[in-house]
């Protein structure tokens, strides 16, 4: 019901985009009817903006990568430069910054007027300029040739990334009907199509009165929501974790009597794959974020050369989703069939064919992106190349094979649970746990539903269906059944408290974020219909986060739960993984719930957007849950197929890595990321948004300090973070693929000989 009543509101709001979408017009005039460009300008604009993952390097609408400049807030910016200095030689025959106090201001509110009115025809499907928008179309072609092909390079590019003047001139075209849609009011309302985004008061832009309004709503909507759900928690005492055992046998552990099956034992390589993307992840971030204070070089190296900013920020949010997934995909099929009680035929062959889809799909993408961003695809870039679209950056192909591994992923999951479907106490479990799995493979379908040449709103609106609804909507689901299992495998929980923790988690996490989605299109085209509920279902979200807190004190308590009839702890062999667990726990409340919530009101989110804030939300949630959630997988099911003997020369290096990734994290928010955001926040609220994302203020003053102080937490990342774990999980996978393997072989050999 919850989900049903969700997709019904999120599914009309998505229809109102085609509506609501700010219109494309056919052909672009002068007042005197020359033609300027077209429609067809327009769109050829976006594939060169999309081809060359322009997004990947800088914004759109706020939406995109931190170290280029928002084209539309700057396209817009110089709008109104030029159509000052336009309109005072007209009219004074002198430059504007040489006009009278008095003169000067009426001038431009003149300017400001002039921006506001909308000149669309729908009938006609024409756009006309006023003088100075026209004028500032010419001046900035010239103006957006320079910076993409002439010296110095743009930051984190390399000199002619751009080259072709035809394709420059159309991506002026691009950034030109982006800014017009920022600044023009829609038809008989006084707010622009993005809501008056972006903060630009010289161009007439601020905030809306439902920009206001709605934020606070939302905040009343958080405290109703709250003080709701404490009253359920406080009157039933069986909520969370530690809930009251319900009736049957007491809890068991199945791993003191359960043998790897042979799929199982094949999950370890899943893990070395994980091992492997997620140190070339780290490595890629950090020459990511050494672009930040050297956006030409690398301590003297030209990376920009051979591998541009924009391909690196691809790689290194591809690789980010590739591992998690990984870990996820190899913990599914692990605790599978635990949960069914044995393993059907052929799902060992099955895993390692997944495995290698997976691989194809990994090498693939990466090198196709590559390929499509250095030209080298021709036409075949949208298929085979790089989409362009922030997150969903793979090549339509490669997305098509990820759906396929997926939807083998799923099959194979049913093959193993099955058993459990006619199981009484375990039944509910099982086909939540198969839902779950089933609804990531689902839920990425939206990235097929648009094409490159659709309205840019329109592929923003399907973009954040599979963003969003992945990450704070269905991987949060997939993350509570996983736990769930994992915990009950362990004895830790029964069936019936932990089902009922997952039917639980689903209401809240589902609650919220299905109409949630939409707090990522306040300022994307849509109307105000959509910024009405994103805002207050989006404050929901904020409940089960909080509810977290009390989950990762849950996690400590478990901990130390005993065996009625050995008094051994439960998780005496998995302490690691419950402390990678208590750590999702307690990012998942700051990264997703603090931090999240912060940049959530629409006008805090109208400031924000695309500045370090959202890179503080990004990495404390992103990696600080998902991340932490899957190196709890990987520590998990590592453990499970190792002896003693063998985990003890893992061990401490598994006790390094947790501590160094979360203590390299806490410095990278604390020295960086969070100060530092505030200080771009002050910056757009004093210059404007524009302003706060230029090169001018980036690489200067206090913020550029900070940045260079962020290689502290960068280095405890990498050097006592993640090189240790890496090493304990590459460890491991030898002794359990190799190792074991030699055992095992001379088991049989003096089994063959005792029966002979």
């Amino acid at each position: 019901m919850v989900a049903a009543f969700g997709f019904s509101v999120l599914l009309a709001v998505t229809a109102l985009t085609y509506t609501n979408a700010p219109p494309i017009p056919d052909k672009v005039t002068s007042e005197s009817g020359a033609a300027i460009f077209t429609s067809e300008d327009i769109l050829r604009g976006q594939d060169v903006f999309l081809k060359n993952a322009l997004m990947e390097h800088g914004t759109l609408w706020g939406h995109g990568a931190y170290l280029g400049p928002d084209y539309s807030a700057q396209y817009l910016h110089r709008l109104v430069e030029i159509s000052r200095e336009t309109l005072a030689r007209a009219r004074f025959s002198k430059s504007y910054t040489n006009l009278p106090t008095g003169a000067a201001f009426e001038l431009a509110e003149e300017v400001r007027r002039t921006l506001k009115e909308n000149r669309y025809d729908p009938a006609t499907r024409t756009l006309v300029f006023s003088p100075g928008e026209a004028a500032s179309f010419e001046q900035q072609k010239a103006e957006w040739q320079r910076y993409f092909s002439v010296a110095p390079a743009p930051p984190g590019l390399h000199v002619g990334s751009i080259s072709d003047p035809a394709d420059l001139d159309a991506l002026t075209a691009f950034f030109s009907w982006a800014a017009w849609a920022c600044v023009a009011n829609r038809p008989g309302k006084d707010y622009s199509y993005t809501n008056n985004f972006p903060y630009d008061p010289d161009a007439g832009n601020r905030p809306s009165a439902s920009t206001y309004l709605w934020s606070a709503m939302s905040l009343v909507t958080l405290l109703a929501g709250l003080g709701l759900i404490l009253f359920f928690f406080g009157k039933f005492d069986f909520l969370g974790w530690k809930g009251l055992p319900g009736p049957g046998p007491p809890h068991e552990n199945r791993f003191h009597h359960w043998s790897a099956t042979p799929s199982q034992r094949m999950t370890a390589l899943f893990f070395a794959v994980v091992a492997v993307l997620f140190l070339l992840q780290a490595l890629v971030g950090g020459a990511l974020a050494h672009y930040r204070v050297e956006s030409g070089g690398f301590y003297g190296l030209d990376l920009a050369r051979f591998f541009p900013y924009n391909l690196m920020r691809t790689w290194h949010l591809q690789l980010a989703i590739f591992w998690i997934a990984t870990a996820w995909v190899g913990g599914g099929l692990f605790l599978a069939p635990l949960v069914g009680g044995g393993e059907p035929k052929g799902q060992r062959l099955g895993a390692l064919i997944l495995l290698g889809a997976l691989a194809t799909v990994v090498v693939g993408s990466l090198l196709g992106e590559w390929l499509g961003m250095t030209g080298r695809l021709g036409t075949l870039w949208f298929w085979f190349g790089h989409q362009g679209s922030e997150y969903l950056d793979l090549g339509r192909f490669w997305q098509i094979l990820l759906v396929a591994g997926l939807g083998l992923w799923v099959f194979l999951m049913y093959r193993a649970l099955r058993p459990a479907f006619q199981r009484p106490g375990h039944d509910d479990l099982a086909s939540l746990f198969l839902f779950a799995s089933g609804a990531i493979a689902i839920f990425y379908l939206p990235a097929f539903l648009y094409g490159p040449h659709e309205n840019f709103a329109v592929i923003d609106n399907w973009r954040f269906w599979v963003i969003h609804l992945w990450v704070e909507g269905f991987f949060e689901l997939f993350a509570t059944v996983l736990v769930a299992v994992m915990f009950l495998e362990m004895g830790l929980v029964s069936a019936k408290s932990a089902t009922r923790l997952v039917y639980l988690d689903a209401i809240l996490f589902l609650g919220g974020g299905i109409i949630g989605t939409g707090h990522h299109w306040y300022f994307t085209g849509q109307g105000t219909l959509n910024m009405g509920l994103a805002a207050c279902f989006s404050a929901l979200e904020v409940i089960p986060l909080t509810l977290l807190t009390l989950e990762a004190w849950d996690f400590v308590r478990l901990r130390d739960r005993r065996c009625e009839d050995c008094g051994t702890p439960f998780a005496a062999h998995q302490i690691w993984a419950l402390y990678f667990l208590t750590a999702v726990g307690f990012w998942n409340f700051v990264g997703a719930g603090v931090f999240g919530f912060l940049i959530n009101l629409p006008i805090v989110s109208y400031f924000e957007v695309g500045t370090q804030l959202t890179n503080n939300h990004a990495h404390a949630a992103m990696f600080g849950v998902f991340g932490m959630l899957a190196l709890a997988v990987l520590v998990f099911c590592l453990r499970a197929l190792q002896d003693e003997k063998q985990w003890k020369r893992a061990e401490p290096w598994v006790r390094v890595g947790f501590w160094g990734l979360n203590a390299g994290l806490g410095l990278m928010v604390v020295l960086d990321l969070f100060p530092s955001g505030v200080l771009q926040l002050w910056d757009c609220l004093k210059n404007g948004y524009w302003h706060a994302r230029s090169p001018d203020f980036l690489m200067t003053g206090t913020f550029h300090r900070l940045e260079w102080a962020r290689s502290v937490g960068d280095g405890v990342f990498l050097l006592l973070g993640v090189f240790p774990l890496v090493f304990a999980a590459l460890l491991s996978v030898y002794q359990i693929m190799f190792q074991q393997s030699r055992v095992r072989e001379v088991d049989d050999r003096v089994s063959d000989s005792d029966e002979g």
